[in-house]
């Protein structure tokens, strides 16, 4: 039995308070899968990378006391299904394949039954499937997937076999970890971070009565040359690109919101260095934390951004501390409606795939957050950017001019 990191705390409280129709946090990867497969042995990969990682088996639960727990269950069996649209007509097997994906996507999963995780394998034709990953976002990030994605690839060539992969350290080591951490110097820091804001920050407009409409998105991404120069500029000015990413948000939204002092959450890897394995460690290591932008007109934008850097580094130690507590010791003026999440985590190397193997590599998937606006950022050989908005709140047009800013 395990505790909740204070992101679990706050995925688990919207599963609680909404747990009619679809849940906002089902998680879901499109891996496509290209060669000759052996299905039954991709099945067996999984189901040795579910009793490898401890994080996969859990289940969540409330004791009489009201306090959260995870509980992880030995043995599990993968929910596992197979389909085959390799007989359809070419444009009917992306349209097929499209809605059984989104039906999975649209089935709950039951958060107090493990594992909160479901696979789906479309056949589309000969040498070609797609596998659909569904999970609850309570069991890992997005870093997560790089690491099982490069497990698969070895264990798959193993024969299904994961006893070969290096040891794998628990995501409770994590949870242990948080618990030695100081939380009054981290309150201390956000008092201060914080102290002085007047009002919330919201960008959305008043939300209306009835229930809220299901997030859509817009996408796009710059050019290899543009994200070139935008790298060349941010390290030139000893700035990461994250710091700028951030910075032109806050210049955005201090235009929507009308004020010159802004607050925005932001995402934070949350895998600390010092603790031995993080970075191969699968599970939910993220947290949501405030970013507060003071814009001041005598300053130029790249002292606001270099300002914005120091004081983000200064927080890093602290960034462990729940969102839900950080509100409460800076009070209802530090609310705020909108969040931006860059990636930019390890992703698998590649290397050819051994004879009579495939190759397994991730596609677009879905996540959205209960924020009206959620910025995402993935950083490859191009900068990728999604807006996802609630379109009782904000149009289509206005969300892709929001993203294009």
């Amino acid at each position: 039995m395990w505790p909740l990191s204070p992101l679990q705390e706050g995925l688990l409280f919207h599963a609680d308070f909404d747990d009619r129709g679809p849940d906002i946090y089902t998680v879901q990867f499109l891996l496509a899968v290209d060669g000759p497969l052996d299905a039954p042995r991709l099945r067996a990969t999984w189901e040795g990378l579910l009793a490898r990682h401890a994080a996969l088996r859990a289940s969540f639960h409330r004791r009489k006391s009201g306090e959260a727990v995870q509980l992880i269950t030995r043995n599990v069996v993968l929910p596992w299904r197979e389909v085959d649209l390799s007989e359809l007509a070419e444009p009917d097997i992306s349209d097929q394949a499209d809605k059984l994906a989104a039906q999975e996507r649209a089935e709950r999963l039951d958060v107090t039954v493990p594992p909160l995780l479901r696979l789906l394998l479309i056949r589309l034709g000969d040498g070609r499937h797609r596998l659909v990953v569904t999970s609850h976002h309570l069991l890992m990030d997005g870093w997560s997937m790089p690491v099982l994605l490069n497990e698969l690839s070895a264990v798959y060539a193993a024969g299904g076999d994961a006893s070969g992969l290096p040891y794998a350290v628990s995501y409770g080591e994590y949870l242990t970890w948080l618990g030695r951490q100081d939380k009054e110097a981290a309150r201390a820091a956000w008092r201060a971070e914080l102290r002085g804001i007047d009002e919330p920050t919201l960008a959305a407009p008043a939300d209306p009565d009835g229930e809220p409409s299901p997030p859509e998105d817009s996408s796009g991404r710059l050019s290899e040359e543009t994200t070139r120069a935008l790298v060349e500029l941010a390290r030139s000015r000893g700035l990461t690109v994250n710091t700028v990413v951030q910075g032109a948000w806050a210049l955005v939204l201090a235009r929507l919101a009308g004020r010159t002092d802004v607050v925005f959450g932001a995402t934070v890897a949350g895998r600390p260095a010092d603790l031995p394995g993080v970075e191969s460690m699968v599970g939910l290591f993220i947290n949501t934390v405030p970013v507060r932008v003071r814009l001041d007109g005598a300053r130029s934008v790249v002292e606001m951004l270099t300002e914005l850097q120091e004081r983000q580094s200064g927080l890093m130690a602290h960034q462990h501390l729940g969102l839900s507590e950080i509100q409460r010791l800076a009070g209802p003026a530090a609310a705020f409606d909108t969040l931006v999440v860059y990636e930019n985590y390890p992703r698998p190397p590649e290397a050819p795939p051994a004879p009579d193997t495939p190759t397994f590599s991730a596609s677009a998937g879905h996540q959205a957050t209960n924020y009206p606006l959620t910025l995402g950022f993935v950083m490859t050989d191009r900068l990728e950017f999604r807006v996802t908005y609630r379109p009782d709140l904000f149009d289509q047009q206005e969300a892709a001019a929001m993203g294009q800013r």
